[in-house]
């Protein structure tokens, strides 16, 4: 299988953007750029935690969706849910409607703000779980790395949940922890020199 297709410019891609339209401007503008704020960070943690059973292009296609319903993933806010935002979650036809999966981020939400308390920042604990990258293997031939694991297993012990080594190995690709654009991609030097001039939270 080619690591690489032709994006609408001519230029090649990762392959997986051949799978929708709308992947490619996700990836050409999103995917494996270096991420400090902590609210982007919650919810792509979330989303991820949402695509786990489904596809990707469901949960992008509804992203926006998801903003509204979770008020941004503003994590202080979501913290403060009751039961009848759950109910109102539930009855929402523009998100996944699943209980587990819509506690969880609430529950997630109560992690995030103890996290902050104890380390300063969501990105300044999950960026001390980047990899050194000689230790990665080939772009996208892996769903879990060392390093997913332990912070999957980091977060579990804190009381996160749905937050398993697959769902953080996707997340630490997104958020770009590491750069897995395939050797091919005219995205993976773009990305990273990104990562190249980003100051990693917590290491100054």
């Amino acid at each position: 299988m080619n690591s690489t297709v032709q994006g609408p410019d001519g230029e090649l891609r990762c392959s997986w953007c051949s799978a929708a339209p709308e992947f490619f401007e996700y990836h050409d503008n999103e995917w494996g750029y270096p991420v400090d704020g902590d609210i982007r960070l919650f919810e792509k943690l979330c989303l991820e935690s949402f695509q786990s059973g489904l596809s990707w292009r469901t949960i992008l296609a509804k992203r926006e969706n998801f903003r509204a319903a979770f008020s941004n993933f503003d994590f202080n806010v979501v913290a403060k849910y009751s039961d009848s935002e759950i109910d109102r979650l539930l009855k929402d036809e523009g998100i996944v409607r699943h209980r587990g999966k819509i506690e969880a981020v609430i529950n997630n939400a109560k992690k995030a703000i103890e996290l902050v308390e104890q380390e300063g920042s969501l990105a300044a604990y999950f960026w001390r779980f980047e990899p050194d990258e000689n230790s990665l293997p080939e772009p996208q031939t892996a769903s879990t790395s060392e390093e997913s694991i332990s912070l999957s297993k980091a977060l579990k012990k804190q009381g996160w949940k749905f937050v398993g080594p697959t769902t953080v190995y996707a997340f630490m690709q997104a958020m770009g922890l590491i750069n897995d654009h395939s050797e091919g991609c005219v995205f993976r030097e773009k990305v990273e020199h990104a990562r190249s001039h980003f100051r990693r939270p917590g290491r100054e």
